[in-house]
């Protein structure tokens, strides 16, 4: 166990599994006190047991970041839980619904769904916690899971548009934010090969080869070649939300491989 969230009291939403789960079981092992998050109860009770069985401190609750009530109902029960709340991580998110999709292609209920969930959901989520920052005073952190894909055109035409809306939301809390100490980030992933991800967004990828070209060549337009794993995040999220990154804030962090910077 470490000690650079020791006290903290942080919520990480879509805890359930991927990202979210590793960032859960991180933020655990350096003394956070956690509220695991996600639109499935089951899976995020897992996650919740796994940190008790590491000796950390956590509860579960069952959200739909698309609804606001069930957002402030989420920051109230981490409130209630743990006496206030220091960090946020807006982890949510879904993928392009069908792989290479167009930009034509998509529908409205496919427009809806990426918009709703990826955009809406880290909206409620950064308004309700800088809500509560204020009310409780101190100042508090705000990270959220962008994309490259919101900082390239790199496919996934409406994704990346809800992944760029993501970045500006950042932008603004950090800005609105600091005179009330309240910092907010983003990170960036690349390609990662979560085929549970894509199966969240809808997609129906079933067929071995297919799901061994996608986990083959996820890295292969990576200048260090190697997929982005869910633990190369959740480290990068640790990072923003301790206070060693206490003057870090608007920063839209690549976890890419270098993929941006070529």
């Amino acid at each position: 166990m470490g000690n650079l969230l020791e006290g903290k009291s942080a919520i990480v939403t879509g805890s359930g599994g991927g990202v979210g789960r590793a960032s859960a079981l991180r933020f655990a092992e350096e003394g956070a006190k956690v509220v695991c998050a996600d639109i499935r109860l089951d899976p995020v009770k897992e996650t919740v047991s796994l940190i008790e069985a590491a000796g950390g401190t956590a509860v579960a609750v069952g959200a739909d970041v698309s609804k606001e009530d069930d957002v402030a109902a989420m920051i109230a029960a981490a409130v209630e839980a743990f006496g206030r709340l220091d960090i946020l991580f807006n982890n949510v998110g879904v993928p392009t619904p069908r792989l290479g999709t167009k930009l034509e292609d998509h529908t409205a209920e496919d427009f809806r769904r990426l918009t709703d969930i990826n955009f809406g959901g880290v909206f409620y989520g950064i308004k309700h916690a800088i809500l509560q920052y204020k009310a409780q005073g101190g100042g508090g952190v705000i990270l959220s899971t962008g994309s490259v894909a919101g900082l390239v055109a790199w496919g996934g035409s409406v994704y990346g548009a809800t992944k760029g809306a993501v970045h500006q939301l950042t932008k603004a809390a950090a800005i609105e934010g600091a005179p009330f100490d309240i910092r907010a980030n983003a990170i960036c992933p690349a390609g990662m090969p979560f085929t549970g991800f894509m199966a969240a967004g809808g997609m129906t990828v079933t067929d071995e080869a297919t799901l061994r070209h996608i986990a083959e060549t996820t890295g292969a337009n990576h200048p260090l070649g190697r997929p982005i794993t869910a633990e190369d995040c959740a480290e990068a999220a640790v990072f923003l939300v301790s206070d060693r990154a206490a003057n870090v804030t608007g920063v839209l962090l690549p976890v890419d491989g270098g993929y941006v910077a070529r």
